[in-house]
Order: structure tokens, then sequence, then C-alpha cells
């Protein structure tokens, strides 16, 4: 049962033409195969292993909602999840602070969507300070007492990390104490540098004895260090997305190269042991596994990610390192309309009018039409065949009575609206009136 407050934020991301962020699983169609393979390798990365998974799949197969239905899927188990978007300006892969940066401004739990970070760094001292308290010797009422106790124990709890990163567990006793002074604003700095985020006050990082800003190998060791922490806090683990990485291919080749050989490192690291309870996610397009600028391009990273896709869909593995998403048809594409004009109908006081003129012969009509608009290519029609749906169709029947879209109704596709991708698949005939 999907609430009433879900429900909206589902179909309002849809009206936009954006996936939603959350309530994915209400949406899923023909992914959810792969769930009992996914919730046994979740169970392996909780267990304290690290877990790796590519997914590979053409514009319109969902690689998006896929990262984000196995985000929200896993919160629900226990995790922290984020989603990280490649690109060459902001993001490079190969520069592992600035992806740290994004993991952490993204990190969501399954009571914060997003911008989890400080709650789980707090919850993180809350619990120190329980399992200080359970020891009868220590006085709760003695705050200094208490303070030193959990820094001791938090020393303790991070000790492996303090030999190659001290910074961290610097930031983190100088934060405990800056809470305890009251001193909101040194408080605020602290986390922002223990987050990666530039320009901190030079003053936040003296009361620190802190440097600089992050670099790349106290990236390293940070992430390290946020997987201690989560899994201390009662977390099982952290699943993060590395989305678009197929941007890779469009960069420059001293870009390019370093991003494949620092996905190389990721995944040797992982298997390694360096990231107990991290669940690393790549999506990328066939071109950038298969093509001559992408994967192909490092030999030790194809090696490692080759999986033969010459057999028969049906017999694909899921437990394999790669993993590709069907195509959509128009059979699942119905199927997806049928599930979104359900959730927006239920318990709208219009439901039984939404139901009846939005019925299933009428999604047909437009899911041929939109895919129709788009050279008939089924496969990158999902996100204008839902948009439409919801805000040309599924609005105007609740919001006006008298309006039929089969009379009052005719699909236009603008360029304006449509992607990339999807303008070079659009006709020329049928993008400007195609009629129901």
């Amino acid at each position: 049962m999907i609430s009433s407050a879900r429900r909206e934020d589902i179909v309002s991301a849809l009206r936009r033409g954006t996936v939603p962020s959350s309530g994915l699983d209400a949406l899923a169609v023909g992914i959810d195969t792969f769930a009992p393979t996914l919730d046994d390798e979740l169970e392996s990365v909780s267990a304290g292993r690290g877990g790796f998974k590519a997914v590979r799949g053409e514009y319109g197969t969902g690689k998006t909602f896929f990262g984000r239905w196995l985000q929200e899927r896993a919160r629900a188990r226990g995790f922290a999840a984020t989603e990280v978007q490649i690109n060459e300006t902001e993001t490079p892969l190969h520069r592992l602070e600035t992806v740290y940066r994004r993991l952490v401004e993204h990190l969501g739990t399954a009571d914060t969507a997003s911008g989890a970070f400080r709650g789980v760094i707090d919850g993180w001292f809350y619990a120190l300070e329980q399992d200080v308290l359970a020891d009868a010797s220590v006085d709760a009422s003695e705050a200094e007492g208490l303070l030193l106790h959990t820094n001791a124990l938090m020393e303790a709890r991070l000790g492996a990390i303090s030999k190659t990163a001290p910074a961290f567990s610097a930031v983190l006793r100088t934060y405990r104490r800056a809470l305890a002074a009251g001193d909101g604003m040194l408080a605020d700095g602290l986390i922002s540098w223990l987050a990666g985020q530039p320009n901190v006050a030079a003053s936040i990082k003296r009361a620190a004895g802190i440097k600089g800003d992050l670099d790349h190998f106290g990236a390293t060791n940070f992430l390290v260090g946020l997987l201690t922490i989560l899994r201390d806090s009662g977390f099982s683990g952290l699943v993060m997305v590395l989305d678009e990485v197929e941007t890779l291919q469009r960069m420059r080749t001293d870009t390019r190269e370093k991003g494949l050989n620092a996905l190389r490192q990721w995944i040797d690291e992982i298997d390694a042991g360096r990231y107990p309870g991290l669940y690393l996610v790549i999506t990328g397009t066939p071109a950038f596994y298969d093509g001559p600028q992408g994967v192909q391009r490092l030999a030790p990273l194809a090696q490692r990610l080759h999986v033969d896709f010459g057999t028969d869909r049906r017999f694909d593995n899921p437990r394999a390192v790669q993993i590709r998403l069907a195509a959509f048809d128009h059979t699942s594409l119905l199927a997806v309309g049928r599930r979104v004009r359900d959730i927006y109908a239920d318990g709208r006081p219009n439901e039984q009018r939404l139901r009846s003129v939005v019925d299933d012969s009428y999604l047909d009509a437009l899911a041929r039409a939109v895919a129709g608009g788009l050279g008939g290519k089924v496969g990158v029609a999902p996100r204008l065949f839902l948009k439409k749906l919801v805000s040309d169709v599924l609005d105007r029947v609740d919001l006006h009575e008298d309006f039929d879209p089969r009379k009052h109704y005719t699909l236009t596709l603008a360029e304006t609206e449509m992607s990339a991708t999807e303008r070079a698949a659009a006709s020329a005939a049928s993008v400007d009136d195609i009629e129901l």
C-alpha cells in the first residue's frame, strides 16, 4: 500500500519527466527478476564483505531507475545509499575527492532521503555514548568525564583509520568538543570539511590541527572511515551508484584513461577487502562496455567486466559481475502505464472517472502514438509516455469533468521537451502532429 504522500511524489516526478526518488517498487517492470540475487549480495555485504555490480542498458532501459530502485530497496534493508553522477568537470571518476564529496551530499537512509551525513555522524556519537554509559563505572552526570570516555572509545573504533588518516579522527574529536561547548559555527565548519567541501575557513582547520582541503588519498581513507561509522551505527553498509559512467567516452583522452584506471582500482580494492560494507554499482551503455572508447581501452578492466551475452536473454546470470537490462517493448510500456494510472487514481475523488476514461485501450493507443512519434523506437519512449500520460491526460481528466482525451487531446512532441536521444529517434514526419 502506497501512502498518499508517496503517490504524490511519484506523480510529481513523472509530471516533470524525471525518475521518482521513492516508491519505485510500485513502478518496477521487468527488473524484479534481479531482486533475489541483489538481496543475497546485499546480505553478503552486510556481513562485512564488499560487492560490485556493473549494469548495462541502452537509453530508455531504465538504468537510472534501476539504480534508484536498488538504493530504495537497500535503505529498506538497513543500508545507507547514495548516487553520484559522473561528469568531466564536476565529478571526474579519477578524482576521488570529488566523488566522495558528491556521495556525502546525496547520502540517504531510511529516515532521511538525502543529506543524511551529519545525522549519521551525530547518531554514531550517540551510539558511542550509550556504549560508554553501559559501563557502570562511568558517571553520566559528569559531562567532561563522559566526553573523555566517548573520545577514548572513538579512538579505539577508528584506530586502524587513524594510522592512515589521522585527520579523520582529529576532526571528529574537535567536532565532538564543539558540540559540547555549544560552538555551532565551529561544528558546522568541521562537518563541511569532513564532508569534503572546499573553502572551509582556515580558523576552522586550525581548531582541529589540520591543513588544506581533502585530496584524493585522504578521500580514500575518509570513505573507509565513513564505512566504519555506518557499521558502528547499526547500518548494514553503503550502496553507492555511479551513474552515467559512459560519459567517460566523451572526455579528453587523459581524463578517460585515468577514469578507467580508477574504476579498475575500485574493483580490485573491493575484492581485496579495502572497503568492507560497500556495494558499488556502475551503470553504462553497451557502447561503454564494448566500444573502442570505453572499457575495452583498458585490457585489465575489460577482463574483469567481461560477460558473455551471446545467449538468449532468458538465460542471463544475475550473479555475474555485469548484468543487462532489457529494453522496453510495447507490453512493458503498457504495463507501467497501467501502474501509473492506478497510482494516480487510487483514493482520488474522481477515481472512477479516471479509470474509465483512461482505460487500457486508451493507454495502448497513447503508448503506440508516443512510440510512433519517436520513430517507432519503443525503447526510448517511457519517459515521454509517462510525462504525457500524467500531465496531459490524467491531470486534465481529473480537473475537467467533460474532458475526453479521445476527443479533446492531440499528442504533440516538441523538440524542446526531448533529450538528445529522443530527438535523434524522432521522425520528422511525426514529431509535430501525431493523432491518437
